[in-house]
């Protein structure tokens, strides 16, 4: 054999495992290109995650951000003035959602489906594609939110997240112990399927997607929902003991439905935009070298699962003195 022969057997990207058994995508968030250095992008993506949890003031997101552009919206105090009536209680919903848009958690989500975002063809054709995987996950989105609504209206006050119990030092509230029970199954989740898409772990859509090329969609549209389950947002509570109070299972399930949409709607615009104006180049680099798709879509998600474990199941722990220490910023 040739040197030149040699030279033509080795891979073209030195950044990617290039067996023909390796490369085969399984869903939307496997793409079957490994990139090299698994160990130390699974490191770092944990890292970042970490430093997140160090430095992400809720305070700050919470009542800076999401209290003043709740009380622009509706042009009054939004904690201090009663809702009325379905109407109010209905807008004050969706009001509530677009207030939660900087959350943690919905920033991360979409970071996982960001890459996404880039497609060929024109800048029109770039910016309506993202509408379909944005479409699937509101499915998924939606329907957990309808149930877990009607669940409200029907048994709401006997549920933890009801509970207005203050928190001690020392012991856990009922609607803390839900929050880092939900958090935490949806920030290991995310993990696995960052390792998934490094081919660490099996992907767990692999079969089913074969069928169904959507249903990772779906089922991120499903962690999505899942937040309302666990969200300790002063706001979404507020919503929350309204609608159990209420009784209503139709209106808790209107109400949490248009909470769940305005809480990634100014996301899913964000997206769009992204799809306009980068798309092309996004997609140019991720096909200069397919292994990059591979790494962002599992450091979006291993940064994000990260940080929501670590935040609601060990940073909390902290906060409630059960645990010694967690390190934090001062503004934190």
């Amino acid at each position: 054999m040739t040197q030149a022969d040699r030279r033509t057997r080795l891979p073209q990207a030195a950044d990617e495992i290039s067996l023909p058994s390796e490369t085969r995508a399984t869903s939307v968030f496997v793409t079957g290109h490994v990139p090299r250095r698994r160990r130390l992008i699974i490191l770092l993506s944990v890292l970042g995650g970490f430093l997140l949890t160090v430095i992400w003031s809720a305070e700050f997101v919470d009542s800076t951000i999401g209290d003043n552009i709740a009380n622009t919206m509706l042009g009054h105090d939004a904690k201090e003035t009663p809702l009325t009536g379905v109407a109010a209680g209905v807008l004050f919903a969706f009001v509530s959602g677009v207030a939660g848009t900087f959350t943690a958690c919905n920033i991360a989500a979409f970071g996982a489906i960001a890459p996404l975002a880039g497609t060929s063809g024109g800048r029109l054709g770039r910016f309506l594609a993202p509408l379909r995987p944005l479409g699937w996950m509101a499915v998924g989105m939606i329907v957990v939110s309808a149930v877990y609504g009607v669940i409200v209206g029907l048994v709401g006050t006997s549920m933890p997240q009801f509970s207005t119990a203050p928190n001690t030092p020392g012991s856990l509230s009922p609607r803390s112990i839900q929050s880092m029970v939900v958090f935490g199954l949806i920030g290991l989740i995310m993990v696995y399927l960052g390792l998934a898409a490094l081919k660490v772990v099996p992907d767990p859509f692999a079969r089913i997607a074969r069928r169904y090329p959507n249903a990772p969609l779906v089922f991120m549209g499903v962690l999505i929902a899942g937040f309302l389950i666990g969200r300790p947002f002063p706001l979404f509570r507020q919503m929350f003991r309204d609608a159990a109070e209420s009784g209503n299972p139709l209106y808790g399930a209107a109400a949490f439905t248009l909470q769940s949409i305005g809480n990634i709607i100014i996301m899913a615009v964000l997206f769009l935009l992204l799809a306009w104006f980068a798309g092309s180049r996004l997609q140019r680099w991720f096909a200069a070298r397919p292994s990059r798709l591979a790494a962002t879509i599992a450091v979006a998600f291993i940064v994000a699962g990260a940080f929501t474990f670590l935040y609601w199941d060990v940073r909390l722990l902290a906060r409630r003195e059960i645990i010694p220490w967690y390190p934090t910023a001062p503004w934190a």
